[in-house]
C-alpha cells in the first residue's frame, strides 16, 4: 500500500462529493439572487450578480477545454487502464464546455474512477502500480481543485463584496441575500483549503503540506484577510461607487506585476495573458505565491497595502458619510475588519515562520529532472503556491 499520505482514500471520495454540492449550490443560490433583482425590477444588481456568475463560468471553461487538450496530446491514461480521457473526442469535450459542463465532466471522471479505486476490490495492482494509480487519482483532483481555485475568486469572492455592499449601503436584506453570501463564503473556505491539500499530494517527492493545525492556521489566515479586505472593499464602494475605478487600478497593477514575474504556466502566449490577468483578480483580494520564488519582500509589501486599506476604508466612512452609519454599524463592521485584520496576520506570520514546509519545488525538479514530466505535473508546479 502507498503511504497514507498519497492515498485516495474513500473519505477524500466522500469530500469530493460535498465539494460538488458547495460548488452547485453557490451557482444557484446566485443565479436565484438574481432572479429576486430582476422581478424587483434592480437591473443594474441584476447584470453584476449574473456576471460574475458567468465570468467563473466562462473561464473555467476555458481553462479546462485546454488542459483536457493539453493532456490529450501528451501521455495521459486512465488511471483505472482505460482509453485516454475515458475516450471521449476532442470536439465532444468541446461541446461539453461549450455548454458550461467541464467542470462537471472533470467531477464525473474523478468520482468514477475513485469509485473503481477505492470502493471495489477487483484490481489487484502491485505496489508501483498503486502507487500511480493514487497518484494520478491526486493529479485529478489537483487539476479540478485549480480550477475551483479560479472559480472561487471570479465568482464567489467579488460576489460576496457585491452582496456585503448591497446589505450594508443599500439597506436591501433578504434571506436568499444570506443564503447567497453564506455558500460563497463556504465555497472560498472549501477552494482554499481543498487546493493546499490535493498541491503538493500530486506532486512526488514533494513533502505533503501536513493537515490538523497547519490547515486551520492557513485557513484562519486566508478567511481572516480576505475577509476583512472584502468588508474594506465593500466601505469605500460605500462611500462611492466610483471606488471600482481604484479597484480597477489595484487589478491592473497586479496584472502588470504577474506579467513582469513572466509566468510561464499556459502553453499557449494568448492563454497565459489571460490567466494572468486572472491572478491580478486573486491578489486584489489575498496574496500568492506565483511563481514559486521567494516573496518575502513581495508579501511585506503587499500586506502593508492591505494593512493602510482597512484603517482607511473604515476611517473615511466615518469622517464623510457619518449620516448614513450608526455607531453599531461602524463598530461592528470596525471590529469585524480589525479583529480579521489582525487575526490573519497573526496566523500568516505563525504559518510561515513555524507551519509551512521548507522544500522549494525547484529541489524537486533537480531530482527528477524535467525531460520526463508529465504535462499535468508541468501545469500542477507552474500553479499558484500557498
Amino acid at each position: 500500500m502507498p503511504p497514507l499520505s498519497i492515498q485516495y482514500t474513500k473519505q477524500r471520495w466522500l469530500l469530493t462529493i460535498a465539494g460538488l454540492f458547495l460548488y452547485v449550490v453557490d451557482i444557484w443560490t446566485d443565479i436565484g439572487l438574481a432572479l429576486k433583482y430582476y422581478q424587483e425590477k434592480h437591473f443594474v444588481w441584476t447584470a453584476l450578480t449574473l456576471v460574475f456568475v458567468l465570468a467563473g463560468v466562462l473561464v473555467t471553461q476555458i481553462f479546462s477545454y485546454t488542459w483536457y487538450r493539453d493532456d490529450m496530446n501528451g501521455p495521459l491514461v486512465n488511471t483505472v487502464g482505460g482509453p485516454n480521457i475515458s475516450g471521449t473526442s476532442t470536439g465532444g469535450l468541446a461541446v461539453l464546455h461549450l455548454f458550461g459542463m467541464g467542470i462537471f465532466t472533470r467531477y464525473y471522471h474523478l468520482l468514477r474512477e475513485g469509485f473503481t479505486v477505492v470502493w471495489t476490490t477487483s484490481h489487484s495492482y502491485t505496489e508501483e502500480q498503486r502507487r500511480d494509480v493514487h497518484q494520478n487519482l491526486f493529479c485529478l483532483a489537483t487539476d479540478l481543485s485549480m480550477l475551483k481555485l479560479l472559480e472561487a475568486f471570479l465568482e464567489s469572492v467579488p460576489q460576496l463584496l457585491l452582496q456585503l455592499y448591497i446589505v450594508m449601503g443599500q439597506n436591501e436584506c433578504s434571506l436568499i441575500q444570506y443564503f447567497s453570501m453564506a455558500f460563497s463564503f463556504f465555497n472560498i473556505a472549501w477552494a482554499l483549503v481543498d487546493y493546499r491539500r490535493c498541491l503538493r499530494r500530486s506532486l512526488p517527492h514533494v513533502s505533503e503540506m501536513p493537515s490538523g493545525l497547519p490547515t486551520a492556521i492557513y485557513l484562519l489566515y486566508k478567511l481572516c484577510t480576505i475577509t476583512s479586505h472584502i468588508l474594506s472593499y465593500a466601505l469605500l464602494l460605500i462611500l462611492s461607487p466610483y471606488s471600482t475605478i481604484a479597484l480597477t487600478i489595484v487589478w491592473f497593477l497586479a496584472t502588470i506585476w504577474t506579467h513582469m514575474l513572466q509566468t510561464n504556466f499556459c502553453s499557449s502566449g494568448k492563454l497565459e495573458l489571460l490567466y494572468r490577468a486572472v491572478i491580478g483578480v486573486i491578489l486584489t483580494f489575498t496574496f500568492f505565491n506565483v511563481k514559486g520564488q521567494d516573496t518575502k519582500v513581495a508579501m511585506i509589501i503587499y500586506y502593508l497595502f492591505y494593512a493602510i486599506t482597512n484603517i482607511i476604508a473604515p476611517s473615511l466612512l466615518a469622517l464623510l458619510k457619518p449620516e448614513l452609519q450608526t455607531a453599531t454599524f461602524l463598530l461592528t463592521v470596525g471590529g469585524l475588519i480589525f479583529g480579521g485584520s489582525v487575526l490573519g496576520l497573526v496566523c500568516l506570520v505563525l504559518y510561515y515562520l513555524l507551519l509551512h514546509p521548507r522544500e522549494k519545488w525547484r529541489e524537486a525538479d533537480e531530482v527528477d529532472g524535467l525531460e520526463n514530466e508529465t504535462e499535468t505535473t508541468r501545469r500542477i508546479r507552474n500553479f499558484l503556491q500557498p
